[in-house]
């Protein structure tokens, strides 16, 4: 695939990340009754959508090491909460794991030659 292929899947699985952190903090399954402080999770990710959307490589570098908290709070969620927190925190792990996967693969697709050449010496 290419650099721009990851880029478009990059960009989708973080929107859908950011609807599904808002929609479950928010109304559908909160931690408290009419919502929580953990809405906020869904704002911090905006931070990078943008750098995202226009293909910058430093946002996806700092995003693939961000966005593993998304992906242990999914897996701690889904293996100790229940009914459908439980099923939203299956849908976070896999949308942390398919924008973390997507990011590397994206960061080895736009690498210059020279750091082609120095990843292949080491």
């Amino acid at each position: 695939m290419t650099a721009h292929r990851y880029q478009i899947i990059s960009s989708i699985s973080l929107i859908a990340l950011i609807f599904l952190c808002l929609s479950w903090e928010g109304w559908l399954a909160p931690l408290k009754p009419g919502g929580s402080w953990l809405i906020l999770k869904g704002i911090f990710l905006l931070a990078p959508l943008f750098g995202i959307l226009r293909g910058k490589r430093y946002t996806y570098k700092w995003l693939s090491l961000f966005i593993q908290f998304y992906l242990l709070e999914g897996l701690t969620r889904s293996t100790s909460e229940h009914g459908l927190s439980q099923w939203l925190a299956i849908g976070e792990t896999i949308l942390a794991t398919l924008l973390f996967a997507t990011t590397i693969l994206f960061i080895r697709a736009t690498r210059s030659p020279k750091e082609e050449k120095a990843a292949q010496s080491s």
